[in-house]
């Protein structure tokens, strides 16, 4: 809220804030915005404007074996390959919270370069890697990598959940008798369980939206939601792509509102504990 005592400076600054962060989220939202209704239109090409609106392309989408097919290798390599990586980003984090040893900054650096190093070299790095040992064209080979894509988010949110965890918990638990497993089972993970959710969350979405190492490593029967809209896009473009981009950005929306609550419920714990 703006002070009743602001300058005339600062109100104009207050507004003017406001209006360019209001008009930066229309532009990046604006693409949403038309593909939205273009996947309600009846029109058989991507056409504005809608002259008749019709729901044959949600069912082309959801009655064309194709589009089904992607759809569930999309549901079979995102879980697998997010679970995968919450089990070993929660355990790196922990080991790097909890010590300090020679190269941990380096490791750190190495565990996280999957963020920030092009996807197209993952993709071509993947791909020689793994063309040796057979694990092309297959959901073993497009799971790996996906967790790897997926393990950084994972390992930044609980290391920023452990920043201020209370060690002295472990110490009192140890007093009491319990062993490190029961320690963790059900001090350590409660308390960091929402920040693995959360980086679950992101490598989820990560997986789910990936295209480029598909492209590289899936074969025709791996052929994923994206890399399918992605090849749909490059020879026929359809108002079906429309509304599987739309199913898309539903399942997004879904994603952000479950982080927000997960945020909520971790500022509550943590509120908890420290009183």
């Amino acid at each position: 809220m703006l002070p009743n005592y602001a300058s005339p400076i600062e109100r104009i600054w207050f507004w003017t804030f406001r209006i360019l962060c209001v008009s930066v989220l229309i532009f990046l939202v604006s693409p949403l915005l038309v593909i939205i209704p273009l996947s309600f239109s009846d029109n058989t090409f991507l056409l504005y404007p809608i002259e008749n609106f019709s729901l044959r392309w949600y069912q082309e989408f959801f009655g064309n074996e194709v589009w089904l097919n992607s759809l569930k290798n999309s549901f079979i390599v995102a879980p697998a390959a997010t679970l995968l990586a919450m089990v070993l980003g929660s355990l790196a984090a922990v080991g790097l919270s909890s010590s300090n040893f020679p190269g941990k900054a380096l490791l750190m650096s190495i565990l996280i370069s999957p963020m920030v190093v092009p996807v197209v070299i993952v993709g071509v790095g993947s791909y020689l890697f793994f063309a040796p040992l057979g694990l092309t064209n297959s959901y073993l080979g497009l799971i790996l990598v996906h967790t790897a894509l997926g393990v950084p988010f994972v390992v930044i949110t609980v290391s920023a959940t452990l920043s201020n965890f209370n060690v002295n918990l472990i110490k009192a638990s140890a007093n009491l008798g319990a062993n490190p497993l029961t320690t963790y089972r059900r001090i350590v993970f409660p308390l960091i369980a929402p920040g693995v959710i959360s980086g679950g969350l992101f490598a989820f979405a990560t997986s789910f939206d990936e295209v480029v190492v598909t492209l590289f490593l899936a074969g025709p029967e791996q052929s994923t939601l994206p890399r399918q809209m992605f090849g749909g896009i490059k020879e026929n473009i359809s108002p079906a792509i429309a509304a599987a981009a739309t199913v898309l950005i539903l399942f997004s929306i879904a994603l952000l509102l479950t982080l927000e609550w997960l945020r909520g419920r971790a500022e509550k714990m943590r509120t908890a504990v420290e009183h």
